[in-house]
C-alpha cells in the first residue's frame, strides 16, 4: 500500500511536470520588437522625441498615463485630486518599488519633476510640461502636492510626458551617464539589461513591478531597424515577431500572409512643413544656387503657394498607399481645439504660380527641403514627392534626408529653410504652444518652433487658453487659435498619419493613437 501510494505520488508529480511543461507560460518567452527609429538618448529627461519617450515608457512610469485613445488613466499615482484651480495632490500606488526593489516616494517624484530643469543642451526640453510649476511638497511619504503658478487644465497631460527617476539612482548623473546604463533604475513593466546604441535595447521583465501592464514577457529585444524593406525581412524570417511602419508597397503582401496580421490606427500625428521666418534662410536661394538679399518665404502668399502646390491626394494615394488623412486641422476631430471649419488646402498649381508671381517670384527660386528618413512612414519619400511638386511651380527643389537622431538637433539649432516633420498631441494647445507660440524658454513656449515664427494676437489667445479651466471656453480659444496659424500658413499641415503594426500571428496588439509601441501590450493569443 505504502510502494503503491509512493508511486501514485510519483505519476502525479510527472503527470504535473509534463502538465507545466506543455502550459509554459507565455510570459516565459523573449518578445523581439524592431522600431524604425532608435532614440538619441535614453536619459528620460533629456530629448523630448517619440523614438526616446518609447523607451523610456519601458523602463519607467510617469505619474499618470494615456490609454490607447489617448484618454488619462492611473499611472504611478494611483488617485490624484484637484484642491483647488492651482492645487493638485497625487497618491502614489501602495507598494510601488523600482526595479531594485526599493519603494518609490515622493521625494523621488518631486526630485524626478525637477529635473528637466538641470538637463543640458536638449534639443527639446521636457520643461514644457514643468515650466508652470510653483512648488512641490511631500505630504508625506506617498503623497505630493503640486502648486501651479496659474490654472493649467492639462496638468494631467502634462504629467503623462514626465518619467520619473530613482533619486538614489540618478542624482548627479549626466545625460551620458544614463547612455552608458548609470540611473536606469525605474518602476516600469521591465528593467535595463543593455543598450546598443543605434542597435538594440535590452530588457527583462521587471519582477518589482506592481501596475496594470505587466508583462507577458521574461524578456524583450528592441532593436532598431531604420530600413523599411531590411525591418520587414527582419518580420518575414522570424528574427522579429513584430515590426512598427510597415513599408507600404508592402501592405498587400503581409495582408494576404497567413502567418502575419496587419493592425492600424489613425494618430493625432499630424504631419507638417515649417518654413523659415528670418530675413536669411539658409536654404533658400535664386535659380543659379545663390543666396538671396531677402527671404521669400516670410511672404504669406510664397507659403501659401507651396501648400497649394501639394497634392495631398496623391501623397495619400501614390505615396503612403492609404495610410494618411490630409487635413488642415493640427488634431483630428474629437480633441478640443478641431476646428471643422479648417478645409484641407486644394491642390492648385496655377493658383501657387499666380500667387509666386503676385510676390515678385514670376521665375519662382531654389530651395533644399529637409527631412527624416527613419521616423514616420514613408517619411524620404513624402519628403521626395513634395519637392517635386514645388519644383513643378517653379521653386526647384532638392532635397536632404537625415536620420532623425541627426535631423532633429539640427531642426532645433534653425539650421532648415523648410523642413518635414510630424507632432502628435492631446489637443490642439500642444501643438500650438510647442511649434508656433514665440519662443519663451522661461514658459516652456515654442521649444520646437523650428521656423521662428512668431505672433502677439496667438500667443495672447494660447495664453487665455492654457489658463481656461472650462472645457468649452477653451476649445473654442483653441480654435481661433487653429485658424490665426491658418490664415498665417504658420505652418504647412499635411495629413494625419495612419499607423500600421506588422505582427506574427498568435499575438495581439492594440493599436495606440499616440502611434507608440509598447512591448508590454502585445499579449500572446
Amino acid at each position: 500500500m505504502t510502494r503503491r501510494l509512493a508511486l501514485g505520488k510519483m505519476l502525479t508529480a510527472g503527470a504535473v511536470a509534463v502538465l507545466l511543461q506543455g502550459l509554459a507560460p507565455a510570459w516565459a518567452q523573449d518578445l523581439k520588437l524592431a522600431m524604425s527609429s532608435p532614440p538619441s538618448s535614453i536619459d528620460p529627461h533629456f530629448h523630448n522625441l517619440v523614438p526616446n519617450t518609447n523607451i523610456s515608457a519601458h523602463l519607467f512610469e510617469a505619474l499618470l498615463d494615456l490609454d490607447p485613445n489617448s484618454r488619462i488613466q492611473p499611472g504611478l499615482a494611483e488617485s490624484w485630486k484637484q484642491v483647488n484651480d492651482t492645487t493638485w495632490e497625487f497618491k502614489i500606488r501602495r507598494g510601488a518599488k523600482f526595479s531594485d526593489g526599493s519603494l518609490v516616494t515622493a521625494e523621488d517624484v518631486i526630485y524626478s519633476l525637477n529635473r528637466p530643469a538641470t538637463v543640458k543642451n536638449s534639443p527639446a526640453p521636457f520643461t514644457t510640461y514643468t515650466r508652470s510649476f510653483a512648488s512641490l511638497t511631500a505630504v508625506d511619504a506617498g503623497t505630493v502636492r503640486l502648486v501651479t503658478r496659474e490654472p493649467v487644465p492639462l496638468l494631467a497631460y502634462d504629467l503623462s510626458s514626465v518619467f520619473i527617476v530613482s533619486k538614489k539612482a540618478a542624482d548627479g548623473l549626466s545625460t551620458e551617464d544614463f547612455n552608458s546604463g548609470k540611473g536606469m533604475i525605474g518602476s516600469g513593466p521591465y528593467r535595463f539589461v543593455r543598450y546598443l546604441r543605434d542597435d538594440r535595447i535590452e530588457l527583462a521583465r521587471n519582477e518589482h513591478y506592481n501596475g496594470d501592464d505587466k508583462s507577458h514577457w521574461a524578456t524583450v529585444t528592441i532593436r532598431f531597424i531604420p530600413n523599411a524593406a531590411t525591418r520587414l525581412a527582419a518580420l518575414l524570417a522570424g528574427d522579429v515577431q513584430a515590426i512598427e511602419n510597415i513599408p507600404t508597397p508592402d501592405l498587400a503582401r503581409l495582408r494576404g500572409d497567413p502567418n502575419f496580421q496587419v493592425l492600424t490606427k489613425t494618430s493625432a500625428r499630424i504631419m507638417f512643413l515649417f518654413a523659415d521666418w528670418r530675413d536669411k534662410s539658409p536654404f533658400v536661394t535664386d535659380k543659379t544656387g545663390n543666396p538671396l538679399a531677402k527671404n521669400p518665404l516670410q511672404d504669406v502668399r510664397v507659403r501659401r503657394a507651396l501648400s497649394m502646390a501639394i497634392n495631398r491626394d496623391a501623397l495619400r494615394d501614390r505615396v503612403m498607399e492609404g495610410l494618411a488623412e490630409p487635413s488642415e486641422a493640427l488634431v483630428p476631430m474629437g480633441m478640443s481645439g478641431h476646428n471643422a471649419n479648417l478645409k484641407t488646402v486644394r491642390f492648385d498649381p496655377e493658383g501657387a504660380k499666380k500667387l509666386l508671381a503676385e510676390a515678385g517670384y514670376p521665375n519662382g527660386f531654389g530651395l533644399t527641403v529637409h527631412g527624416p528618413n527613419n521616423r514616420f512612414v514613408n517619411d524620404e519619400k513624402v519628403t521626395q514627392a513634395i519637392a517635386q511638386m514645388f519644383t513643378r511651380v517653379g521653386v526647384e527643389s532638392k532635397v536632404q534626408s537625415l536620420p532623425m537622431a541627426v535631423y532633429a538637433p539640427r531642426g532645433g539649432k534653425f539650421e532648415f529653410s523648410v523642413s518635414f516633420i510630424g507632432w502628435g498631441g492631446v489637443e490642439a494647445s500642444s501643438g500650438l504652444r510647442g511649434l508656433v507660440a514665440c519662443e519663451n524658454a522661461a514658459k516652456g513656449l515654442g521649444v520646437v518652433n523650428w521656423s521662428k515664427y512668431c505672433n502677439p494676437k496667438l500667443d495672447a489667445l494660447l495664453g487665455k487658453a492654457l489658463s481656461t479651466m472650462d472645457d468649452t471656453a477653451r476649445d473654442k480659444l483653441l480654435q481661433e487659435a487653429a485658424t490665426l496659424v491658418s490664415e498665417d500658413v504658420a505652418l504647412i499641415p499635411l495629413y494625419f498619419q495612419v499607423s500600421a503594426w506588422g505582427v506574427k500571428k498568435g499575438i495581439s496588439y492594440a493599436g495606440r493613437r499616440d502611434e507608440r509601441t509598447f512591448a508590454q501590450l502585445f499579449k500572446p493569443q
